[in-house]
């Protein structure tokens, strides 16, 4: 035996105390370090109250976010115990802030479901604040107890009376920059979403953001028609086809809430929520919404005669086609496919739904025949229009089997061919198209000039969007294929660009082109490879010193720094980029060293789906309106 090798026995294994495992990898308990797992803080803290409100003892959550960004949840439940554990010999508090997998979500007794179901939750947090602080009410007293980076400061002491019938817990906590480093915090934003459907998926409980950073913003929820409201909330700019279905029933102390809405969109927007956690990559609860809708509508559409013998049946991208619909189930164990909760794993779940689903859905369609006889109609003209894509993607397929994969003439491309360094800009207009040519270097960056505006793909169906040349260009340079046969694997350039001119018009085409990749190429989003250039707004000269200036606020700043001297400073706005030369183009926009990038991230489905309903569906009053008030606001790109 070789005995260089390092010693390896029981001394060597390293066993990390309680929440000192949670500060070396956060990743495995909230996600990761980044934005995301910043807010899941928050989720963590909401879910126990929300655990109180599903138990029925809780009617209010209030959220505060405060100047120094330490963040106060403060609710109306029963309280955490503060009574001495019996195999711990501490309180009940002590135990649910600072030991993993406690709290009362294991023994069914407490709770019958519950959301922050891991019980890593609150300690979680706690492990990752520089430091929280807890007060409860109970039986009349005020508890409390502070924690320094997730270490008690003292036992849970009573600290004074509270009103009479007052009971609720209170948490404030300050994520520690130790562990969430850079320049992150929260976004009002980003939690007002979430919160709005926590309070979808609970009814009948006030939920209250406030922030006090400056610009202070409050916003306050509250559903009394659950998940009904939500499916109206999501087709509030879209043409819907009859009145939202809805569904409840307990089946084996499962708790199913079911609503389904057809809209004259082409598009299906589906959420799921498991103990009113949205299971972002859903799970048995919605495979089994999907296969029973489909089912349903195929048995009435037979039934009724709208589908002839001759007809194949519905396939479920028929028939889901235009479908907003949302599946809520309340589980007494919920399986999960990971820490983070993301998917459902619950096999007699999907069993449930079916059933649930069938019997009633099938019973408001022979209720309801205008409905049904609309739906099924959607149907119909989508199995045609599919059948149509199909062909239409057959013939791109094949014609550039034929043409041996040529790239599209318009493309200039470049010569690496690692797509860790390549990169594809998607330029507007071919002036630009030449500056950026010229500019560009050519080992790592392809230019694809597009002419004009491309089709508006919200409105669209993919036949019509395949016969498009901009969109047939696009696709065959990025070498990924699309719909069945997308491939992400064949990408040919690791970063997208879209670089359009700071106008209305620009505005209009990268929103356009973010459609497109948001329906049709969603990957490409999700794994980080679409960009979009910044270029400068004005160029400022001086003195022969050029400087750049990439915002209003920007430009203003660097007038100010210049002090009198501003006026004899000349000023230029860049209204297009092909206002610039090739070498400013490449200096200002282009070089990685010098340009800005945003990156696009979906943060939120629900929200992203709606925002290019918003800005690219038939309704048109709140696009425009939605297009002033963000016309700004360029940099929330979190579509």
């Amino acid at each position: 035996m070789n005995n260089n090798l390092s010693s390896y026995s029981a001394k060597d294994i390293q066993v990390l105390e309680g929440l000192e495992a949670v500060r070396r990898r956060p990743g495995m308990y909230v996600g990761g370090t980044d934005l995301k797992a910043l807010h899941h803080l928050v989720y963590e803290v909401v879910d126990n109250s929300i655990d109180e409100a599903l138990a029925g003892a809780c009617t209010r959550i209030d959220i505060t976010i405060h100047p120094d960004s330490s963040v106060t949840v403060m609710d109306n439940g029963r309280g955490i115990p503060v009574d001495i554990h019996p195999e711990k010999q501490k309180s009940a508090l002590e135990v649910v802030m600072t030991v993993l997998h406690a709290g009362g979500k294991f023994g069914h007794t407490s709770y019958k479901v519950s959301g922050g179901l891991h019980g890593v939750g609150v300690s979680a947090v706690n492990a990752l604040s520089e430091w929280c602080e807890v007060r409860v009410c109970h039986d009349g007293q005020e508890y409390f107890q502070r924690y320094q980076r997730g270490i008690p400061q003292e036992p849970v002491k009573a600290i004074g009376k509270c009103p009479p019938n007052k009971t609720g817990t209170t948490t404030t906590f300050k994520f520690d920059r130790e562990i969430f480093k850079g320049d992150i915090d929260f976004k009002f934003e980003t939690l007002t979403q979430r919160l709005r459907e926590m309070a979808f998926v609970t009814r009948n409980v006030l939920i209250k953001l406030i922030d006090e950073r400056p610009p202070e913003k409050e916003t306050s929820f509250l559903f009394e028609g659950g998940i009904n409201s939500f499916v109206r909330y999501i087709n509030r700019n879209r043409e819907v086809l009859h009145p939202v279905y809805y569904a409840e029933k307990e089946i084996d102390n499962i708790g199913i809430e079911v609503a389904v809405q057809f809209t004259d969109s082409y598009n299906e927007s589906v959420f799921s929520f498991a103990n009113t956690i949205n299971t972002i990559d859903g799970g048995t609860h919605l495979t089994g919404l999907r296969t029973a809708i489909t089912r349903v509508i195929n048995d009435y559409a037979r039934r009724t005669n709208l589908l002839k013998d001759v007809d194949p049946n519905f396939t479920g991208d028929d028939t889901r086609e235009g479908m907003t619909a949302i599946v809520s189930i309340k589980h007494p164990d919920p399986q999960f496919e990971s820490q983070t909760k993301v998917k459902l794993m619950n096999p007699e779940v999907q069993t449930y739904v079916q059933q649930v689903v069938g019997e009633s859905f099938t019973a408001f369609l022979e209720e309801n025949p205008a409905a049904a006889k609309a739906i099924v109609q959607k149907c119909l003209t989508s199995a045609r229009a599919r059948d149509a894509a199909r062909k239409a993607r057959d013939l791109v397929i094949r014609k550039s089997a034929l043409e041996s994969l040529t790239l599209p003439g318009k493309l200039a491309d470049c010569s690496d061919k690692d797509n860790n360094k390549t990169e594809m800009f998607i330029v507007e207009g071919n002036s630009a198209g030449g500056s950026a040519k010229q500019g560009r270097d050519r080992h790592f960056q392809a230019i694809l000039p597009l002419r004009g505006k491309i089709l508006n793909t919200e409105r669209a169906r993919l036949d019509k969007i395949l016969g498009n040349e901009e969109i047939k260009a696009m696709i065959s340079a990025l070498g990924t294929g699309i719909g069945d046969n997308f491939d992400i694997k064949n990408l040919r350039y690791g970063k997208v660009i879209i670089m359009t001119d700071a106008d209305v018009d620009g505005s209009h085409i990268r929103t356009l082109l973010l459609t497109f990749f948001f329906r049709y190429m969603v990957q490409l989003i999700e794994n980080g490879h679409v960009f979009i250039a910044q270029p400068p707004l004005y160029k400022v000269s001086h003195k022969g010193q050029v400087h750049y200036a990439y915002t209003d606020a920007d430009k203003d700043a660097y007038l100010k720094e210049l002090g009198p001297a501003a006026e004899k400073a000349t000023l230029q706005r860049y209204k297009g980029l092909g206002e610039m030369n090739p070498s400013q183009l490449w200096e200002t926009t282009m070089n990685p060293e010098t340009r800005t990038l945003l990156q696009v991230s979906v943060e939120d489905g629900a929200a992203a789906d709606r925002t290019f309903d918003m800005l690219m569906g038939s309704a048109v009053p709140p696009r425009t309106r939605f297009i002033t008030t963000h016309a700004h606001a360029v940099k929330n790109l979190d579509i």
